[in-house]
């Protein structure tokens, strides 16, 4: 009997532990143990207790069976998969913020500029930042695979006055953005002026009066007539040409790449999230409840009270997870700086359907750009400037020596081209081929025609880039927007994106905290002038 009892209690505390094992108590654990889905997915009543079992075994096969598929085709993980289908803690990249005060949609220059000046004005680790970004549309931006090009060269007062602040930043680039005793950043600039040629005395004329407007802001820029221009550049012919304007300083190229990871490494360590994923749509609060918002209230009349009910609180994204379902993330301000993708990001959250206001659509479209560098040892290269011409084409130096990055414009009909391709190209997997015969037949005459030394030149390399396009007037769409006022566009760049997101990021920084812009006033590429009608015409091109 003794040894029935020593046996008994022996055994006693392993039963013990072993059974409270299997138990699940209650107790308080920190909210980053666990997904968004446990808390904003679908969660049956407490009065179906059967279902609510359900949903718990079913959404744990979900998650061990997603985490089995990452891991089998991660490089450190894929040996022993089964370890990490039911590890206690959640993995990292399943953590998602429930709300942040601001979130960006859209991780390029333009997305991370605006981050890097809200945690800059102000370090507090209660305001919180996430960018969200997809890795399928990221690695097509102008971000990624676009030139940069510093100019100053424009007829808007207020585009000029960005491209001052941008030069400066770039200027002391490495002391803006190094990282407490790293190194500071290269962004591999290098000093060419730009060059804008008037083929016509209406090009000409207008020519001077922006001129006029660069040299009041402080802009260092040449007018050059046809003589100045053959004496300068005796490699070049200006037959057709009237006038010629070139930049003298803070002009230039610089390597965007270096610029966004510089960016993001600065971001990451002042406390700024990077979300992977896709956006899929708002919520609004409505009578206490989280609903859906499509945009389009019930009636065509527009009704101060149910607009109010249907402000925008926050996002619903999708992670980039296999199997992973939508989750929605409150927030403060929301930031659309998706680029090319930037209407299609505006009408899932509702504009441009019914109602006064909100029928008004964003006007970006998604066109594509054709990169070719071509190899010229017959051009001068330490003379060679970045040329605009006023064809269509373009032609900066790559870097010191003999290679050229060259092409032309996008027109609206490329525009429409590149919208009709969309569905079947661009959201695929496989890239477009590059059409060599574009250069061949549209850049290459003219280049030589231009400057003939460009007639033994050799293509070497060419790439495809994304860029966002305002159909309707080419201009940025900078502002709140019309119905939802923490709902902010920042779209339709195009070539002036690498060089003016830095400006407009610390403009939005200071109308946020300021309550005014300070730096530079963008009221005038806010949404209304499209309400109005009112077209805002930048005379002067970017690459």
């Amino acid at each position: 009997m003794k040894n029935i009892n020593l046996i008994f209690r022996f055994q006693q505390p392993n039963i013990f532990v072993n059974s409270s094992r299997c138990l699940s108590l209650s107790q308080l654990k920190q909210w980053q143990k666990y997904e968004n889905e446990r808390y904003f997915g679908y969660e049956p009543s407490a009065e179906e207790p059967w279902k609510r079992i359900k949903h718990a075994f079913s959404y744990d096969l979900r998650r061990a069976a997603r985490r089995y598929r990452e891991a089998k085709y991660d490089a450190f993980r894929r040996k022993y998969p089964i370890n990490y289908m039911f590890k206690k803690d959640v993995q990292d990249y399943e953590l998602l913020p429930m709300h942040v005060e601001f979130f960006i949609i859209g991780g390029g220059l333009t997305g991370s500029s605006i981050a890097f000046w809200i945690k800059q004005y102000c370090r507090d680790e209660n305001i919180t930042v996430s960018i969200l970004e997809s890795t399928d549309n990221f690695t097509k931006t102008r971000s990624m695979l676009g030139s940069g090009v510093v100019s100053q060269q424009f007829s808007i007062p207020e585009m000029v006055d960005l491209a001052n602040f941008s030069a400066e930043f770039f200027r002391h680039a490495g002391e803006h953005l190094r990282i407490l005793d790293n190194d500071p950043p290269d962004l591999h600039f290098l000093p060419v002026g730009v060059m804008h040629l008037a083929r016509t005395q209406e090009e000409a004329d207008a020519f001077k009066e922006a001129w006029k407007i660069q040299v009041d802001r402080g802009v260092h820029v040449a007018l050059l007539n046809k003589e100045e221009l053959k004496a300068k550049f005796p490699f070049m012919r200006f037959d057709d040409v009237v006038m010629g304007t070139l930049g003298l300083e803070n002009e230039g190229v610089f390597d965007t790449w270096q610029l966004l990871s510089a960016l993001r490494e600065k971001n990451i360590s002042l406390g700024v999230r990077y979300l992977k994923g896709d956006f899929e749509g708002v919520t609004s609060y409505n009578q206490g409840r989280e609903v859906p918002l499509h945009g389009a209230v019930p009636v065509e009349e527009v009704n101060a009270d149910l607009l109010n009910m249907h402000k925008i609180n926050g996002v619903v994204i999708r992670p980039q997870m296999s199997g992973a379902s939508p989750r929605p993330i409150n927030c403060y301000k929301i930031f659309n700086a998706a680029g090319p993708w930037a209407g299609e990001i505006a009408k899932k959250a509702g504009v441009g359907f019914k109602g006064e206001m909100m029928r008004i659509p964003l006007p970006i479209v998604c066109t594509r750009r054709t990169n070719f560098v071509v190899h010229a040892p017959e051009v001068p290269p330490l003379s060679m400037p970045i040329l605009m011409d006023s064809s269509g084409i373009f032609c900066r130096p790559d870097a010191v020596g003999h290679n050229y990055i060259c092409g032309r414009e996008p027109t609206k009909s490329d525009a429409a081209k590149t919208l009709k391709e969309e569905d079947q190209q661009i959201k695929s997997s496989d890239e477009p081929p590059i059409d060599y015969n574009e250069f061949y037949e549209q850049v290459w005459p003219l280049l030589v025609e231009r400057v003939p030394s460009f007639r033994t030149a050799k293509v070497i390399n060419a790439w495809h880039s994304y860029e966002d396009v305002n159909m309707f007037d080419e201009a940025p769409i900078i502002g709140e927007h019309l119905v939802h006022e923490n709902f902010i566009q920042v779209c339709g760049l195009g070539g002036y994106g690498p060089q003016m997101s830095i400006a407009i990021g610390k403009a939005l920084s200071e109308r946020f905290y300021d309550r005014a812009y300070v730096t530079v006033n963008l009221r005038k590429f806010d949404m209304r002038r499209i309400m109005h009608g009112s077209r805002c015409k930048e005379l002067f091109r970017c690459v």
